[in-house]
């Protein structure tokens, strides 16, 4: 069955299965002073200074979470209440318009419920920051800004974002920026010291690794308050016995992806690039959203987003689904949900064309087939959804 949803999530890579398979028989609690304790605390941290070492990152930096959604939360909460804490007239939170619900979701909890002011800058038509308008918003009073946060790549139209500068803004103010790299750690090069951001958020299954665990990666200075209270583990900043085995298993997947990073990617952009022309040669009216630009440095080398005039994108799915064919609307968390992308709208795209979009998103595992399935199919499902679409038109007007 063709599978062209490695964005949601990607298969588990087979030295993340084993590694995994090899502590499920183990016990012990890595907080425990006793033996079985210590050889699961041996394991977290040689897993932890693996991660570290990957993402260019010192071990302490490393911080276990139950993946993306906790890992964004904890930082625009933890950053935001403890800039409160330090100076009450830091209430603003900088951050874009097509962010992740993940990131977005908090951010609208903090306006609602705790005072914060939530600025979104906007984005042109491939999807990328708008910088000068960020540049303005922090010249209007940088010393109200609690922190900012900036994905590293978008998930729905793999547009790039200018992160480094972003951090060069940040930096002549001291303001702290978080990163949301889910989409971009294991397909770009992701090192998080170099980046000069400091907090990045990381989840093991986009990259092969199991659901429900990933990181946050904090600077050394910075201390956000934490959203559990517990045991103190993890920096006394994300309370919860460790899941050993998920870690190992985030440890081998990580490890898996960075070594056929460079392979990979030269393949995928391949098999992406025949998607593209195969599905306009079959849709000669089909919009290609996001950086046309397809080089890594400006759209996630796995990313094909479209929009199909005249579709309606949940109807094209299911036709789709029905030849054996996966792939997604969007943003999985928000499947299923009768709107508009965000990311879309916020790029210019009218209603209508925000309903009509599929994103195809290849992987590890993905083949020629894959592709092949996808091209012979789409112009019957364009032509299908596209007469349901005039029905319900009709039927509504």
């Amino acid at each position: 069955m063709p599978y062209l949803d490695h964005a949601a999530t990607t298969p588990m890579r087979p030295e993340a299965i084993a590694a995994m398979s090899a502590q499920f028989g183990d016990v012990g609690n890595a907080s425990s002073l006793h033996a079985a304790g210590r050889r699961a605390r041996r394991v977290v941290e040689e897993s932890r200074e693996s991660i570290a070492a990957l993402l260019g990152a010192r071990p302490s930096d490393v911080v276990f979470t139950a993946g993306g959604t906790e890992s964004d939360n904890l930082a625009v909460k933890g950053l935001y209440w403890s800039q409160v804490a330090k100076d009450p007239s830091r209430r603003r939170l900088l951050t874009s318009s097509i962010e992740h619900h993940a990131l977005l979701d908090p951010l609208i909890w903090l306006a609602q419920d705790e005072g914060a002011e939530v600025v979104q800058a906007g984005v042109d038509r491939r999807g990328r920051l708008d910088l000068d308008a960020l540049a303005e918003q922090i010249d209007l009073d940088s010393g109200s800004i609690a922190a900012i946060s900036v994905m590293w790549a978008n998930n729905e139209v793999g547009t790039v974002q200018p992160l480094e500068q972003v951090v060069s803004l940040a930096q002549r103010h001291g303001i702290p920026v978080h990163t949301d790299a889910v989409q971009a750690v294991g397909q770009l090069d992701v090192d998080f010291s170099a980046s000069g951001v400091d907090a990045m958020s990381v989840s093991a299954h986009k990259l092969g690794g199991p659901t429900g665990i990933g990181a946050i990666l904090l600077g050394r200075e910075i201390e956000p308050v934490p959203l559990l209270h517990g045991g103190g583990q993890e920096r006394d900043v994300r309370s919860g016995t460790l899941d050993v085995p998920a870690i190992v298993g985030f440890a081998a997947a990580l490890d898996a992806a960075s070594r056929d990073r460079i392979e990979r990617n030269a393949r995928v952009s391949a098999l992406r690039g025949a998607l593209i022309e195969g599905v306009r040669s079959q849709v000669p009216d089909v919009v290609l959203n996001g950086d046309e630009r397809l080089d890594e440095a400006f759209r996630l080398p796995n990313n094909a987003h479209f929009s199909f005039p005249g579709c309606e994108g949940d109807a094209l799915l299911l036709l789709l689904d029905a030849k054996g064919i996966e792939c997604s609307t969007g943003s999985a968390c928000s499947a299923g949900i009768a709107q508009p992308s965000h990311v879309l709208l916020a790029m210019g795209a009218d209603a209508a064309s925000a309903r009509s979009s599929l994103r195809f998103s290849l992987g590890w595992t993905s083949t020629p087939e894959d592709v092949a399935a996808v091209v012979t199919a789409i112009g019957p499902a364009v032509e299908r959804a596209q007469l349901a679409a005039g029905v319900g038109r009709q039927a509504r007007s």
